[in-house]
């Protein structure tokens, strides 16, 4: 299946501290857009979502463009197996042999879906590289997973609905509270160990999802009601891995993770 990635947003609250290609903290004007923060000093956190899809066959790729997204075309016109892999020199730079590769067989379609645009209207703009697919994938580029695609793709294929989405419960340390009308606080208890789940993303589409979208609307607000009310949107629960990188303490836990070696989300590893 195509899989489109929603990676043209302004990222705001990372705008300050969004790293540079070497993973250190840019400067003010050098800011770059979020799916390009890089995990551990190495590779960016789009080619790791990307290769969680790829891992399960899924190499063809839309990626909707917007603030900087220049960015991400000159990073993957730029990109190096070399640079990236293990290789054998033999002698000169012309006699060297790849040990393994990255990305030879991903198929890249890079579209300008706009600055200021929302996720619904980035996906309805690329409409017309989805026709023919019965089914696709889209994703924001901002989430990490350890999530078995296969089986959840076999999941939702078997409810016969329009759209899926992952709920995942949300990893902050917040506290939820209950209180009375006076005030008077009834519980507090870990948002982590509720019952609370939030959207995860790692979306699967049948192609009658642009029947439930009107220009200018934001995917998971209207469209998704009349789903709802339709019975034709299905929510996967997972308890796994999943993190979303909005924060630079996000960015420093990931990299934390990344240089003890504890990264769940690289399935492609196992």
């Amino acid at each position: 299946m195509k899989v489109v990635l929603f990676c043209g947003g302004l990222g705001m609250r990372m705008r300050a501290l969004t790293p540079d290609n070497t993973g250190n903290t840019a400067q003010a004007g050098t800011d770059l857009p979020k799916p390009m923060v890089h995990i551990g000093g190495q590779r960016p956190l789009i080619w790791h979502i990307m290769k969680y899809y790829a891992h399960y066959g899924h190499k063809d790729f839309i990626l909707c463009l917007g603030y900087r997204g220049e960015t991400i075309k000159n990073y993957f016109l730029n990109y190096s197996e070399y640079l990236t892999n293990d290789f054998t020199l033999s002698g000169s730079a012309e006699n060297t042999r790849l040990m393994n590769s990255d990305i030879h067989d991903w198929n890249i379609t890079f579209i300008d879906t706009g600055i200021n645009s929302n996720v619904g209207q980035r996906l309805y703009a690329v409409k017309d590289h989805l026709k023919g697919e019965d089914y696709f994938i889209a994703n924001y580029a901002d989430g990490l997973f350890d999530l078995p695609h296969d089986e959840y793709q076999a999941a939702f294929t078997k409810t016969d609905k329009t759209a899926a989405f992952v709920c995942v419960t949300p990893p902050h340390t917040n506290h939820v509270v209950n209180t009375e009308a006076d005030g008077s606080v009834t519980s507090i208890s870990p948002i982590r160990g509720g019952d609370i789940r939030i959207n995860g993303g790692y979306f699967i589409f049948k192609q009658e999802i642009f029947d439930h979208i009107q220009p200018g609307e934001e995917l998971v607000e209207a469209p998704f009601k009349r789903l709802i009310k339709e019975k034709q949107l299905y929510g996967h629960q997972y308890d796994g891995f999943w993190t979303c990188l909005d924060t630079f303490k996000e960015k420093q836990q990931l990299d934390e993770s990344f240089l003890q070696g504890d990264t769940p989300w690289q399935v492609w590893q196992a």
